[in-house]
């Protein structure tokens, strides 16, 4: 087994959070842990990236939270947009930046923010 990180979210409902990042933002569901008919932890992928979501999490009406995702995007982020565009809230359009990437930031059902990035040119 290769070493890696995998982050870990605290989020108030585990299963409609697992379903927002399945069906709007295309991430895969690995795994899941369900106790007493209730989703408390998964594990969600994207492309080669994972990303698991745990119970106990509050909701949060803050600009910004705690921790981002930022996604490097295969599908291009002109592309991610025209895919999310009205299903999400977002808080960038698509740019360029100062250090050479093109990016678009949303928020995901939590308020997280998810910045979709790909290198400019």
């Amino acid at each position: 087994m290769q070493q890696s990180v995998v982050m870990m979210m605290h989020v108030p409902d585990v299963r409609a959070t697992a379903e927002w990042y399945e069906a709007v933002a295309g991430f895969t569901r690995v795994r899941v842990n369900e106790e007493d008919g209730e989703m408390n932890w998964a594990l969600l992928r994207y492309g080669n990236a994972d990303v698991m979501l745990n119970s106990g999490g509050k909701a949060s009406d803050a600009w910004r939270r705690e921790v981002d995702l930022y996604v490097h995007s295969a599908e291009g982020v002109d592309a991610v947009y025209a895919r999310l565009k009205g299903k999400v809230d977002v808080v960038e359009e698509p740019h360029d930046t100062f250090y050479g990437m093109r990016e678009l930031i949303v928020r995901d059902c939590n308020r997280f923010w998810i910045t979709f990035g790909e290198p400019v040119g």
